[in-house]
């Protein structure tokens, strides 16, 4: 049976590293780190994340503004506001909630962002410093699955590592973030074939592609790591991951829950980014 690994534990260890960091980094320098969330329409899964950002901003002490914008805001208002973000040096974060309403250019938007203040790190300067390795942050999903391996004891070095999926925000990053910690690593996605016989031979597999319990046990070597970054309803409703859990935990010597699992990590990843952002601040005034 594998080790369950806890998100909720390991995210709510973090936090409280944040918040005494944040606290001593206001007593020395006088700055409070200071996200800025920007919402535009009216997703109900997007609100609920903005909300879970603003309470997990309160919680490790920093300033947070939320930004409510009408479903109809045009991409000249929403890029004004970016901008006037951008020139404030009380704010360290900035975060533009996707998805946007179909008539805003999401890539335009993540452009206008400074990148010194992107702590989602979309922005092509940030995706660049990742892949050469040499950046201030991480996305917060990868970050959080990197954070899970170190927790647990969990060395990627030499060991076949496979990404299934291949998004900007969790695929590719992640896979890069692997190569980083010296893992053999390969990408698979929609049109990789002979799938389940890539996956059996993987020592660590980290499933993102958004499909209800696509992971079965026979795809899964006997004592793989297993994480699982997928959030998706089954048919009858039950929030549940990429991986059929109950089966594959028979088989996987560690596993991530969902929920409980990678989704706790991913705003807590973003605090650490935005705490990071405003120490980067402070040097570059100092």
């Amino acid at each position: 049976m594998a080790v369950i690994m806890d998100g909720k534990a390991l995210s709510a260890k973090i936090r409280e590293q944040i918040k005494s960091e944040s606290a001593e980094f206001a007593k020395e320098t006088g700055i409070t780190p200071g996200l800025a969330v920007i919402l535009v329409g009216d997703d109900n899964a997007s609100k609920i994340y903005v909300r879970n950002k603003e309470k997990a901003c309160a919680e490790v002490g920093f300033k947070s503004e939320m930004y409510l914008l009408e479903e109809n805001t045009t991409e000249e208002e929403l890029l004004s506001l970016v901008h006037k973000l951008n020139e404030r040096d009380d704010i360290h974060g900035i975060l533009v909630q996707s998805p946007l309403p179909k008539h805003l250019d999401e890539a335009l938007v993540i452009n206008n962002i400074s990148p010194e203040k992107d702590v989602d790190a979309f922005h092509p300067v940030n995706v660049g410093k990742i892949m050469i390795g040499d950046y201030s942050f991480l996305p917060c999903t990868p970050a959080g699955v990197m954070e899970f391996l170190k927790e647990y004891g969990i060395d990627p070095t030499g060991k076949r590592c496979v990404v299934v999926g291949r998004s900007n925000i969790v695929g590719k990053p992640m896979a890069m973030l692997m190569l980083h910690a010296n893992a053999t690593v390969t990408v698979c996605h929609s049109k990789t074939r002979d799938l389940a016989d890539i996956t059996r031979q993987a020592d660590i597999i980290v499933m993102a592609i958004g499909k209800a319990e696509f992971l079965k046990a026979d795809m899964v070597k006997e004592g793989a790591v297993l994480i699982d970054v997928g959030m998706n309803r089954n048919a009858d409703g039950k929030l549940t991951g990429d991986a059929a859990f109950e089966e594959c935990e028979k088989k996987a010597s560690f596993i991530t829950p969902v929920p409980g699992g990678v989704g706790p990590m991913t705003i807590t990843m973003l605090m650490k980014n935005t705490l990071t952002a405003a120490k980067n601040f402070y040097k570059k005034k100092g």
